[in-house]
């Protein structure tokens, strides 16, 4: 039998000692996992649809990748052309006639600005958001090219369309 140094010996019991079982603390590993799982529901919930769209309008597909940003939305359908769920026009009514100026739509987008001071916004930065004109893919141009030339008479020159995003083809 071989004796060993002490320095041998001392390592050979601190292994014996230390060859317990390993074990993991599922309360630890339980509460990280609930934590990931929060955060995953809380990010998915934040990048579904930003702007809800109303069922009765159809809206065209697009390969755009930017997010809408928070504007005034004004939603058009073959009815009626609205603004925060209020009626502002009539799409027919519209259509029939020769002016390129919505009345209606001046008036809510002045109501627009009313509220924005009374919530302190400057007026300027306030035109400076936009409008996102959300229409069914069926209206017609000389609609929208109504809807815009009332939005920019009024200063709202930040004019997008939104669309919902469709895959791009390899």
């Amino acid at each position: 039998m071989q004796k060993s140094s002490r320095r041998a010996s001392r390592m050979t019991r601190h292994h014996k000692r230390n060859k317990s079982n390993a074990t993991l603390n599922m309360v630890s590993l339980m509460d990280i996992f609930t934590i990931l799982l929060l955060f995953l529901l809380v990010n998915a919930s934040t990048e579904s649809e930003i702007l809800k769209t109303p069922p009765q309008i159809k809206m065209p597909e697009s390969i755009s990748e930017r997010s809408p940003k928070e504007n005034i939305v004004i939603i058009v359908s073959n009815e009626e052309i609205s603004i925060d769920s209020k009626t502002v026009a009539s799409t027919p009514e519209v259509l029939a006639k020769k002016e390129l100026i919505i009345p209606g739509l001046l008036v809510a987008l002045e109501q627009q600005l009313i509220k924005a001071k009374a919530k302190k916004i400057d007026e300027a930065q306030f035109r400076k958001r936009g409008i996102t004109i959300m229409g069914d893919k069926h209206i017609s141009y000389e609609l929208i090219k109504k809807i815009m030339l009332s939005c920019a008479s009024m200063d709202f020159t930040n004019i997008s369309l939104a669309v919902v995003q469709k895959e791009e083809k390899s």
